[in-house]
């Protein structure tokens, strides 16, 4: 078969759905009699066609969301048409989604989309609604996405979960590091810390009650731990660096910014915890990662977490800071029970790789 994939909406790369987009084509097969053939803004080639075999159509469409929106309405099934492909995937569907589609295709959703349509145009609710209903299959990054796609009175019998994979290469667990400092340039990293990496956004990644709890942490146990908070600014940025900036451990609070994906292994691995609160996650992917890089995790017991962590977290309520704190103290101080859900959660993590989610999205495609 001959397969289309858009990387059109990919935010060249510097997103969550680009990095998913990049770790899939990254993942490709060469040999499996499949021609896979990406298109996209001119302006990517570079992102996803070089260095990997694959070839890649590259289109003069403006690079705004609206232009690429527009071709998707007016041109993509006639694109599909001349290129003579027998199928396509789409996995940036919050941003370009065609309305109908002539070729056989499946789309991609890694978000929840009643959150999403809350707060969506009156066009975006429209091209989800409306594509969601045409498309062939859906491909969903996991069971909770699912639910939530058959509560917005989507087809349940078209909707296939794949879930994310890691990269084991990159995401490892190493046994030796005893360095005082994580040293990521351009951050230099005082041990012993928790770790949280999540953008400054709304409400839901719960920075406030995060930071409550280590405050109560701290208060308790007196330990030399710190908080480190990486991800970039969001509309909760202002708020959420005055709470640390007014905190009474303000000095042991630090806020990276946006920290490049690939050099996430090293700060996990450095951390003594990954804490994450994040209560609308639909994929949960950094709890993942966290696991493999041999790191205990104390996440949240809402959203996809519980199904993407497995047995091997402690679950806590994210409204409670003080529940929240007490996880991070028994993580750090039972030496034995950190020790078993280090060993569970690496065990856990091997479940899940790129090849596979590859493996099995093309099996939904190409029935």
């Amino acid at each position: 078969m001959k397969i289309g994939i858009d990387v059109f909406g990919s935010d060249h790369a510097e997103s969550g759905i680009g990095s998913y987009l990049f770790s899939f084509i990254n993942n490709l097969p060469h040999d499996d009699g499949n021609e896979y053939v990406l298109f996209g803004n001119e302006v990517d080639r570079y992102t996803y066609g070089k260095d990997r075999g694959f070839k890649y159509l590259g289109l003069n469409v403006r690079n705004t969301l609206g232009a690429e929106r527009r071709w998707h309405y007016k041109k993509l099934n006639s694109f599909a048409k001349k290129n003579k492909f027998d199928a396509l995937l789409f996995p940036c569907i919050e941003a370009v989604l065609p309305l109908t589609f002539r070729t056989k295709s499946a789309v991609v959703v890694q978000s929840i989309l009643s959150k999403t349509l809350k707060n969506a145009s009156l066009f975006q609710k429209i091209q989800l609604k409306k594509g969601l209903k045409n498309v062939h299959y859906i491909i969903a990054a996991s069971n909770f996405i699912k639910e939530d796609l058959v509560k917005l009175g989507v087809n349940d019998k078209k909707i296939y979960v794949v879930h994310n994979g890691i990269d084991h290469k990159t995401f490892f667990q190493t046994l030796d590091f005893d360095a005082d400092i994580v040293d990521i340039k351009p951050f230099a990293i005082k041990r012993p810390y928790f770790i949280y990496g999540s953008r400054l956004s709304g409400p839901e990644k719960k920075h406030e009650e995060l930071i409550k709890a280590f405050e109560l942490f701290k208060e308790k146990t007196g330990l030399p731990h710190r908080l480190v908070i990486a991800g970039s600014d969001g509309e909760a940025s202002e708020k959420i660096q005055k709470l640390a900036f007014d905190s009474k451990y303000s000095s042991e609070i630090f806020l990276t910014g946006f920290f490049p994906h690939e050099t996430f292994p090293m700060l996990y691995k450095g951390s003594d915890a990954c804490v994450f609160p994040a209560v609308a996650e639909g994929v949960g992917l950094p709890v993942l990662e966290a696991l493999a890089c041999g790191v205990p995790v104390i996440c949240s017991n809402k959203g996809a977490l519980p199904e993407i962590g497995g047995k091997s977290p402690l679950y806590f309520d994210s409204d409670n800071p003080l529940e929240i704190a007490e996880k991070m103290e028994k993580v750090v101080n039972d030496k034995t029970f950190r020790a078993q859900m280090i060993a569970e959660g690496l065990a856990w993590s091997e479940n899940f790789s790129w090849e596979k989610t590859v493996e099995d999205t093309f099996k939904v495609l190409c029935q």
